[in-house]
């Protein structure tokens, strides 16, 4: 068994989506982690989820703090400035390297050329940047693509306009941060309930008796505004927009485009939660009485948007069988962080 998983799409069938992240079930986290403290938790699951490892090191940072002091985790503004940079750095790679190849399969010589002439790594630093590291690196990719117009990412969007205009999956967005930090908190403790009762929830996950999506469409701040109706394109068109806005001048003091922090929860737990690029990432420890990891779970947003009856599912169901493109642009909006492929059943001719 793979524990890095991986997902199978079917247009048109039922079951859409089959496959899973084996790592994030069965309560294996807790038993890889089990005895371990502080640095030991943050870089083992840095290593073991590699896509966004920033986020889950993060994450697992404050979900430590919390369980072990019992009071919520501070985010100095500093930390709020990398955490922007670190995630408009995830959307960029998604976009540079994935929406290509979703498209024509292989990465095209202009594609390739735009790529080798950015002036900063794509791959996550393997430590945390100082601030000035991270004010230079968010005026350099700024800059970049300011200069490139028609970059690849644009090409892509624009290949994708019409197609993903007409795929309107029904929009059910997770809901667990709130604006009341009161209703915030009983949301968080409801998640935390059942990551801690069931080993497997974090595979399957439902949000109040049903399954929910989570995206850059579905941040608090986003929810803060009028409902919208939305469509594959709008969520496609929502992480370019973020990518932006990511990396524009930060205001003085800076202001929390993304949110995270954590939630003591008593008795050496509690739960901690970040947006992510791909959406709202939860971090749920048990710690013993020497602040030894005894259990740990982690809830990705791929699980969320990836669930077997959920909207992308349900979308995927509903397309024509031999409808690759179709069911591209959908995987593209939702973006997994793990492997995922197309099943196009073979057309025989009498």
């Amino acid at each position: 068994m793979s524990l890095a998983g991986q997902y199978l799409l079917h247009p048109g069938s039922h079951p859409s989506i089959v496959g899973s992240r084996p790592v994030m079930g069965g309560a294996r986290l807790g038993r890889l982690l089990r005895g371990q403290q502080g640095d030991g938790v943050v870089n083992m699951l840095g290593n073991v989820l590699t896509l966004c490892a920033h986020a889950q090191r993060r994450t697992a940072r404050m979900a430590l703090q919390a369980a072990e002091r019992q009071e919520h985790a501070q985010v100095a503004p500093e930390s709020t400035l990398s955490l922007q940079l670190e995630t408009a750095r995830d959307h960029l790679r998604s976009m540079a390297l994935d929406w290509p190849q979703r498209q024509s399969q292989t990465l095209q010589p202009d594609q390739l050329k735009w790529l080798r002439s950015c002036p900063f790594p794509l791959a996550t630093p393997p430590r945390a940047l100082t601030p000035d590291e991270v004010a230079a690196q968010r005026q350099q990719m700024q800059a970049w693509l300011q200069s490139a117009i028609q970059c690849p990412p644009l090409q892509c969007l624009a290949q994708w306009h019409a197609t993903a205009q007409a795929l309107q999956p029904a929009t059910r967005t997770l809901d667990v941060l709130d604006t009341n930090p009161d209703q915030q908190a009983t949301n968080l403790r409801t998640i935390a309930t059942a990551l801690a009762a069931d080993t497997d929830f974090a595979l399957r996950p439902q949000w109040q008796g049903a399954c929910a999506e989570t995206g850059v469409w579905s941040r608090l701040r986003q929810r803060q505004a009028a409902p919208a109706i939305h469509s594959a394109w709008s969520r496609l068109q929502a992480r370019w927009i973020e990518l932006l806005e990511l990396l524009s001048e930060p205001t003085d003091p800076p202001v929390a485009l993304l949110s995270s922090g954590a939630l003591p929860l008593g008795d050496g737990q509690a739960i901690a939660w970040c947006e992510m690029a791909r959406g709202l990432l939860l971090h749920w420890v048990q710690l013993d009485e020497q602040h030894r990891v005894q259990d740990y779970r982690v809830l990705a947003p791929t699980e969320w948007n990836f669930h077997p009856d959920g909207a992308l599912a349900q979308a995927l169901t509903q397309l024509d069988p031999a409808d690759a493109a179709a069911a591209w642009c959908l995987t593209s909006a939702y973006d997994p962080c793990v492997q995922c492929s197309v099943n196009i059943p073979e057309i025989r001719h009498a």
